[in-house]
C-alpha cells in the first residue's frame, strides 16, 4: 500500500490491540472502538506458545512478556484419580525447536503489554457497534451512541459474539457441545511445586480434564475444569460459580486439586460452544479476526494465539502495494487454512480428553506412553505443527 491507512478496530482485545500494533508500526492510523467504559483486569491465564511469542518479538514486546509471565518446564498429562503420568512434553526446548520459548501469562499483563505502546488518544471507551459496511469503497462503523466513523478499513476484533461478524454475514449457530468449564486463579505467595508442578499439567479423567499453570511469575495457578454436563449454560465467561461447585463436581479426583481448589477466591463458569469454519471473513472494506473469525474451543490452548497471529498478518497484507479489498482478501487467504485447521484439531482434542471407556482411556495412555518413549514432542497434544508456524515469516 502506497498510502497511510485509516483503520477502525472494533473491539479492544487481545487480537484487536495486536492488530493496533502492527498496523501502527508500519505506519498506518488507527482508532480502537470498545463497548466497555473501563478496561480493567479481566479474564484469567493465557498459555502463548511460541508461535506467538514469535509475533510478539516482532512487535518489540517479548521482553515485557517474559518480565510477568512464568515458563513451564513441560506439558504434562496426568491420571484424574492416582496421578500417575500419563505423558511428559518437555519444554525447554522450545526455542531450539520452534523459534521461541513458551510462556504463561495472566491475560490483564498481555492485555497491558500489547495497550502500553499505543497512544490513550485513539481509544474510544463505551460505545457499542451496531453496524458496519461499505459505501463507495470507504468502510463505516456506526454505534449505539449514534456517533459513525468511516475509515479505509473497519475490523471486527469483537469476540466470539461479534457484532461485526452478524452484519457481514449474518447469525451464527453455535452448537451446545455440553461441556462447562470452570476458571479461576488461585493467589500464592511464592509457588508450591508440591501443590502444583512447574508444567502446564492436564488431569484426565472421565467426561471432563482440569488445566493447572502458574501465571503472574508464579503467584498465581489458572485453572480450567472442564466437564461434560447435561446442563445448558450461558456463552460468558462472567457468571458466578463457587468452589463448593467445583469440589462436589470432581468429587472423585485427586485430593492435590481439592486442596488447590479450596485456595480459590473466585470461580467463573461458561458453557462451550462450537462453531464451524467461516466460508469467508472479509465483505468489501470490513474483516474480522479473531474470535470473530474462527471461534475455537480451548483443548489447544490457541484462542489467543490465532488473534495475536491474526493482527501481525494483517498489518503486513495492509502494507503490500494493492488494493484494500485485495490486501484483506490476501490477509483471509493466509490465515483462514491455518486457523480452521487448528478449529477442527481442538475439537478433536476435546473428545480424546474426555474418554468414557476404561478401555480407550487405557489405549490412549498407551499410546501416550509409547510416542513419549520415540519422541517427547510427539506424545501428548502432539502440538508441534501449532508452535513451528511464524506468522512473521509467513506474512
Amino acid at each position: 500500500m502506497s498510502r497511510k491507512l485509516r483503520i477502525a478496530v472494533v473491539g479492544a482485545g487481545i487480537g484487536g490491540l495486536a492488530a493496533a500494533n502492527s498496523l501502527r508500526k508500519r505506519g498506518h492510523e488507527v482508532s480502537i472502538h470498545e463497548q466497555v467504559p473501563q478496561i480493567g483486569e479481566v479474564g484469567a491465564g493465557i498459555q502463548m506458545t511460541p508461535n506467538a511469542v514469535k509475533v510478539m518479538r516482532a512487535l518489540g514486546l517479548e521482553d515485557e512478556l517474559k518480565s510477568v509471565s512464568f515458563m513451564p518446564q513441560a506439558i504434562l498429562g496426568l491420571d484424574y484419580r492416582t496421578g500417575r503420568k500419563l505423558f511428559r512434553t518437555p519444554l525447554d526446548v522450545c526455542d531450539q525447536l520452534y523459534g521461541a520459548k513458551y510462556l504463561h501469562v495472566h491475560r490483564a499483563d498481555l492485555h497491558r503489554i500489547l495497550s502500553q505502546p499505543l497512544p490513550e488518544s485513539i481509544f474510544r471507551l463505551g460505545v457499542k457497534c451496531v453496524d458496519v459496511g461499505t459505501v463507495n469503497d470507504t468502510a463505516y462503523a456506526k454505534f449505539g451512541d449514534g456517533s459513525e466513523v468511516e475509515a479505509d478499513v473497519v475490523l471486527g476484533a469483537d469476540g466470539i459474539h461479534s457484532v461485526v461478524r452478524e452484519k457481514l454475514f449474518g447469525e451464527d449457530a453455535p452448537r451446545f457441545t455440553y461441556n462447562l468449564c470452570w476458571r479461576m486463579v488461585v493467589p500464592f505467595d511464592e509457588p508450591d511445586f508440591n501443590l502444583v508442578a512447574p508444567a502446564s499439567t492436564m488431569w484426565f479423567g472421565p467426561n471432563g480434564h482440569i488445566v493447572t499453570y502458574y501465571v503472574k511469575g508464579g503467584k498465581g495457578v489458572n485453572v480450567v475444569a472442564c466437564q461434560e454436563t447435561t446442563a445448558w449454560t450461558a456463552e460468558s465467561w462472567n457468571t458466578q460459580a463457587t468452589r463448593e461447585e467445583v469440589i462436589e463436581a470432581y468429587k472423585d479426583w485427586h485430593p492435590r486439586l481439592h486442596k488447590l481448589f479450596m485456595k480459590a477466591d473466585h470461580v467463573f463458569k461458561w458453557g462451550l460452544f462450537d462453531r464451524d469454519p467461516l466460508q469467508a471473513w472479509c465483505k468489501g472494506n470490513v474483516t474480522i479476526l479473531g474470535d470473530a473469525a474462527h471461534p475455537m474451543l480451548p483443548y489447544l490452548s490457541q484462542g489467543a494465539a490465532m488473534a495475536i497471529e491474526d493482527g501481525y498478518v494483517l498489518g503486513t497484507a495492509l502494507s503490500a502495494d494493492t488494493s484494500v479489498p485485495e490486501a484483506l482478501q490476501h490477509y483471509e487467504a493466509l490465515r483462514k487454512p491455518r486457523t480452521s485447521e487448528v478449529q477442527l484439531k481442538a475439537r478433536e482434542q476435546g473428545k480424546t480428553n474426555h474418554l468414557i471407556s476404561p478401555m480407550a482411556r487405557l489405549r490412549r495412555d498407551i499410546e501416550y506412553y509409547i510416542r513419549g518413549l520415540i519422541n517427547p514432542q510427539a506424545t501428548g497434544l502432539k502440538a508441534g505443527w501449532v508452535y513451528e508456524y511464524d506468522a512473521t515469516a509467513v506474512a
